[in-house]
């Protein structure tokens, strides 16, 4: 990868996780790592132009039906694909049907663009995460496979233990927080050959642990503001991204406005 390479153009597709949930701003609406990538690109290159047509919940067969051919069409420098993860927490969940159709988005998007960016997204430690951990790995060893097809760049986020530390996700305990984010948009930029700014990778002070029954607590008031609506949604089959459009569904000037803006709803 060559360094200081100069980009003109991103686009980014996926689900909550590039939507940028749970990076709140004071409106209420959600920045994250690929909002602050693209601020980052704009700063080099006037007349930069980003879209983001993430949106939260989504099924790696909805990202392909609804985001890849609009992505493609646009020709950018850089594409991110991130998805298939949502899928992997189902209850049920074809692998080999995830696998096909993440190879598909790969194959249209690759030929497309400049630079085809894939990632290994970030596993939390935890019970909850544990028990999908078998289908992100193999999920994540396929993209290996994919990058190697398509000459696309993977970023390993889920190779470092840093962002598996519970303090970087939010308290839904499935999104990332704010510095979360922010280290996310540091490991894509150096992949993409661009001078590094800080150690996205450096580990966080040990932590103080907090009392058991402060832990219990926390655990209760998780079980029953997201755990469990998290489950009716995936048993019922429905999505908190179902009826939202994509933040910035237009490749545009960084400068010119998003679209509406995404509410708070987690998915």
């Amino acid at each position: 990868m060559e360094m200081n390479a100069s980009y003109t153009s991103f686009v980014a597709v996926g689900d909550s996780f590039t939507e940028g949930m749970s990076d709140r701003l004071p409106d209420g609406s959600y920045r994250g790592w690929a909002d602050l990538l693209a601020a980052r690109l704009a700063a080099r290159e006037p007349g930069f132009r980003y879209a983001n047509l993430a949106v939260r919940g989504k099924l790696i067969g909805q990202i392909v039906e609804e985001q890849v051919d609009s992505a493609a069409a646009m020709k950018a420098d850089v594409v991110t694909l991130v998805g298939g993860l949502n899928d992997t927490l189902r209850p049920k969940c074809d692998m080999g049907r995830v696998l096909g159709l993440l190879e598909e988005a790969a194959a249209r998007l690759a030929p497309s663009c400049g630079r085809l960016v894939l990632m290994r997204s970030p596993g939390r430690n935890g019970p909850v995460m544990d028990r999908f951990r078998p289908r992100m790995e193999e999920l994540f060893d396929f993209i290996d496979v994919l990058a190697r097809r398509h000459d696309a760049l993977v970023v390993d986020l889920y190779g470092a233990p840093v962002l598996a530390d519970p303090r970087m996700w939010d308290v839904d305990r499935l999104h990332l927080t704010p510095e979360g984010h922010t280290r996310v948009a540091e490991a894509v930029w150096q992949t993409l050959g661009l001078p590094p700014e800080s150690d996205w990778r450096s580990e966080l002070a040990p932590p103080v642990p907090p009392a058991w029954t402060a832990r219990r607590a926390e655990d209760v008031r998780f079980a029953r503001q997201h755990l469990l609506p998290w489950i009716g949604r995936r048993l019922t089959g429905r999505s908190s991204g179902d009826g939202l459009p994509a933040k910035r569904p237009e490749l545009l000037p960084y400068g010119e406005p998003l679209g509406e803006p995404s509410g708070p709803t987690l998915s």
